[in-house]
């Protein structure tokens, strides 16, 4: 959901699992076989309606964690003041019963989210050996994170965290999809009737204290060279990605500044046409690690965050959205976000883009400022 805006899922008439470096690409080719065998009704045929899948995505090839596509049993949509609902089930079997009226919220609780697997000393310890490496030029940058671990009580109710959310940043992507809940700034890729665009956010400073400190942070942003630097690494390296797929392809001219309740981003806005007939799950899968969430060189990024992460990721940074039966989609990348499981542990991710100006106290406190939309929807 964005500005109160979306789609939610209720029960489960498909699931799909995916795992390794084909995750992606064995995600696309299993949407065409299972829409190819569907019998689809869909009298609105606007973005959104018909038969739709929720995803996540493992952010890295060697992951644990398991990829999945969710068809839901039954999708309520709304979008432009008007809303809908679609109904899902297996062929030769009956239409889903079930009913649309939600049960109330279980009981509140608050929990505390403590250093994980990589604690704040770690971390910047990671960060400077990180420097080290790029000032070898083993590298241009590197995306680093910590963790945060907690665990809910029983029968904990995840709509009062996902509803913290999507209330306190209406402007992001907050999602809930198989135990990974989250506020994303960042659009991977929007595909509508063969348009695309993305957002590529990276550089990143707190906002201010008052209205003049607030402005004076938002310039020291945009003037940066350090972050101007980080940011124009994740750009080419979407453009990079994109430009096989499409026929027409443009950038805002300049980097802006995206205003959050406690960050200020810079942020670069792309959109273009497609001429290949691409899937938005086709895309994610040519577009997904961005050097937003991994770093330049891709291979060498990746390298130095399985030496330097002690801790599996899992869907932190990768991709998350719906794909529809025609291909198009909308999907985020996992940040501001934490994977429960089905027994309550709750581990929430965080991170920054190293560069050679980077300084690992601020880049900690980044992480902090970073880790503040999940720590206070749990808390």
């Amino acid at each position: 959901m964005r500005r109160n805006q979306g789609l939610a899922g209720i029960g489960t008439a498909l699931r799909l699992e995916f795992s390794g470096p084909t995750r992606m690409r064995d995600a696309a080719a299993a949407w065409r076989e299972v829409v190819a065998n569907a019998t689809i009704t869909d009298p609105l045929t606007r973005t959104g309606t018909g038969l739709l899948a929720f995803g996540t995505f493992a952010f890295d090839d060697f992951s644990a964690q398991t990829s999945v596509l969710i068809v839901p049993e039954v999708i309520v949509g709304r979008e432009d003041g008007q809303c809908w609902v679609t109904r899902i089930w297996a062929t030769g079997s009956t239409a889903p019963t079930t009913p649309l009226t939600a049960r109330a919220p279980g009981d509140e609780y608050r929990i505390s989210l403590r250093p994980g697997n990589l604690g704040a000393a770690g971390f910047t310890d990671a960060v400077a050996e990180g420097v080290r490496r790029i000032g070898k030029q083993d590298l241009n940058k590197v995306v680093l994170a910590r963790d945060l671990t907690g665990h809910l009580p029983a029968e904990s109710d995840l709509r009062r965290a996902i509803t913290k959310l999507a209330l306190g940043y209406p402007d992001c992507w907050t999602y809930a999809v198989d135990g990974l809940v989250g506020s994303s700034p960042e659009t991977l890729i929007r595909v509508d009737h063969g348009d695309v665009n993305a957002r590529v956010l990276a550089g990143t400073i707190s906002r201010g204290t008052d209205a003049a400190a607030d402005l004076e942070a938002a310039l020291a942003l945009a003037t940066s060279t350090k972050d101007g630097d980080e940011h124009e690494f994740a750009v080419q390296s979407v453009l990079q990605s994109l430009r096989p797929h499409t026929s027409v392809l443009a950038t805002s001219e300049i980097p802006f500044t995206v205003k959050l309740p406690n960050l200020w981003h810079l942020a670069t806005d792309l959109e273009g046409t497609l001429s290949d007939g691409s899937t938005s799950l086709d895309l994610i899968s040519a577009m997904h690690p961005t050097a937003a969430v991994a770093g330049t060189p891709t291979p060498a990024a990746l390298a130095l965050i399985r030496e330097l992460e002690p801790f599996d990721r899992g869907r932190y940074a990768g991709p998350v959205g719906w794909v529809g039966a025609d291909g198009d989609g909308e999907w985020a990348i996992a940040l501001r976000c934490a994977q429960v499981t089905p027994t309550g542990d709750v581990t929430a991710y965080a991170g920054c883009g190293i560069v050679l100006d980077s300084t690992p106290e601020h880049e900690l406190a980044e992480t902090k400022m970073k880790f503040r939309p999940v720590v206070e929807a749990f808390g």
